[in-house]
């Protein structure tokens, strides 16, 4: 501890500001006064519009609009709702008349030799709802085909019949390349309601692939955890739809998906 700061603590008396602070005290000064008059002002402005508001109807009005405004502008609602009309398709229903004129120009065209579809309208729609995992899995069925896939099922101790334990096991994730084999179910999930793929209980030709699959480790686990297990050969296939789609926008022909 220096001699100027013994002096502080043994007498209480603190050291003159620095010559530098001093030169920047009237420029705050000025700006904290320019702050406080706007502020006074504006509250100013409001506390007459308030009064205002309390014996007219219209003005009332007038405030509660501006309340409105300033609270949207603050929040950023309005750039909020462009971010979001920006994103959202545009409505295409326009009701029953729009409808039927929608129709009768489908109608039209269908009718129409020289009018080339090109491609099914959904295509693009669907592409934008697809993850990159999900391409490879289609990809994969446009390539080689059908793949396998098997259910695991506990029979009943006594009598016929027997309960699913676990649907449609496969190595698609594997098979595929995908970054996130863990994800597969999901993607099936949204494979199949976008009509592009669907688990078939016709099996594929030869046991070689099913033993294949009944050998890996998450076919193991699920026969290992259900008594009296055993397991039904299925398949996975892309649709028509899903056929069409990958020639389409993956530009390859499409293996068979019969068995």
């Amino acid at each position: 501890m220096d001699t100027t700061d013994e002096y502080e603590v043994v007498t209480g008396e603190v050291q003159q500001p620095s010559q530098e602070l001093v030169e920047v005290l009237p420029e705050l000064a000025r700006a904290a006064a320019v702050t406080w008059t706007r502020s006074l002002s504006v509250t100013l402005r409001a506390g007459v519009r308030v009064v205002r508001a309390a014996v007219d109807a219209d003005a009332a009005n007038e405030l509660a609009e501006a309340v409105r405004g300033y609270a949207r502008e603050l929040l950023g609602v309005d750039d909020l709702e462009a971010r979001v009309r920006e994103l959202t398709p545009p409505d295409q229903d326009g009701g029953a008349p729009e409808l039927r004129a929608r129709g009768a120009e489908l109608l039209r065209r269908s009718a129409d030799l020289s009018d080339d579809d090109g491609v099914h309208p959904a295509f693009g729609r669907v592409l934008a709802e697809l993850a990159p995992d999900e391409a490879r899995i289609l990809r994969l069925l446009a390539h080689d085909g059908a793949q396998p896939a098997v259910d695991v099922r506990a029979t009943n101790l006594i009598g016929a019949g027997s309960q699913l334990v676990v649907s449609a096991l496969n190595m698609l994730g594997m098979e595929a390349g995908c970054r996130h084999p863990d994800k597969v179910d999901t993607y099936m999930v949204n494979l199949q309601r976008l009509a592009l793929v669907s688990v078939s209980d016709e099996p594929l030709e030869g046991m070689a692939r099913y033993q294949v699959l009944e050998a890996q480790p998450h076919v193991l686990d699920a026969i290992r955890a259900t008594a009296r297990a055993k397991t039904v050969h299925r398949s996975v296939r892309l649709t028509p739809f899903g056929a069409e789609f990958c020639a389409a926008c993956f530009g390859e022909p499409v293996t068979s998906q019969s068995p």
